[in-house]
């Protein structure tokens, strides 16, 4: 089977800095002199694993595992300190809320946005407007400015851009547990739909039960390693029993 993500001894280290600086001035100030400083911090070691086209990977872990800063390199928003991370496809991340969008605009115009961005032209996102409004349930605020919407609003809108414009790649970071149960129902449905076209699927979510209803298998993280990796029922109950 065709692989669409390869991760491969992949590593990713911060700078957090030790010190209490008060204010940009003393920050400038301190950097200028080197006298800031800094302790290393490893969100991930050594991760390694694929993903087939087509297959549905959940990700799980406590906070601070790691799991956004891998779907984070997954999607090209940082670099690896070191390893290599090979996508073969075009992403769509859906890794915060109101990612990708410009709060000033409204939900219209990020439409289009969106869609450059995505290299849509506007005859083609012209074609797919109003299904895309119609699945947010927006129609009544298309044309008020995002910073007005509340964050399931915003979350609605991302899902149903970044699933219209039909990516080969789909990053998701708990977008679905965002919605009511009808909307999270309504996106695994379209997210199937976009699974039958051949379409891969990485997700992030501290639901189990969303992780056990559309994933394939799991990769459970613990302070940045793989922890567990394998078929998805096995993977959530060794989360659900803290055996890891």
């Amino acid at each position: 089977m065709e692989t669409a993500i390869s991760v491969k001894n992949v590593s990713m280290m911060f700078n957090l800095n030790k010190d209490k600086v008060m204010g940009l001035k003393e920050y400038v100030i301190k950097a200028a002199t080197r006298r800031l400083y800094y302790e290393e911090f490893w969100a991930l070691t050594d991760v390694s694993f694929e993903v087939a086209r087509g297959e549905v990977m959940g990700i799980l872990g406590l906070n601070g595992a790691g799991k956004s800063t891998l779907l984070k390199l997954i999607a090209g928003v940082f670099k690896p300190t070191k390893g290599v991370i090979t996508v073969k496809g075009e992403v769509a991340p859906l890794i915060e809320l109101g990612s990708g969008f410009d709060m000033e605009f409204s939900a219209r115009e990020n439409i289009y946005m969106n869609g450059a961005i995505f290299g849509r032209s506007p005859a083609h996102m012209n074609g797919i407007y109003n299904e895309i409004m119609d699945f947010a349930e927006l129609r009544d605020f298309e044309d008020v400015p995002l910073k007005n919407f509340s964050s399931g609003m915003a979350a609605r809108l991302g899902f149903a851009v970044a699933t219209h414009v039909e990516p080969e790649i789909l990053i998701i970071d708990e977008i679905l547990g965002v919605g009511d149960y009808r909307f999270a129902k309504k996106s695994k449905e379209r997210i199937d739909e976009m699974l039958a076209r051949g379409a891969t699927v990485l997700v992030v979510s501290h639901a189990i039960e969303t992780i056990r209803e559309i994933c394939d298998r799991a990769i459970l993280l613990k302070k940045g390693k793989i922890a567990a990796i394998g078929e998805v029922e096995k993977v959530c109950e060794i989360y659900e029993n803290g055996a890891f």
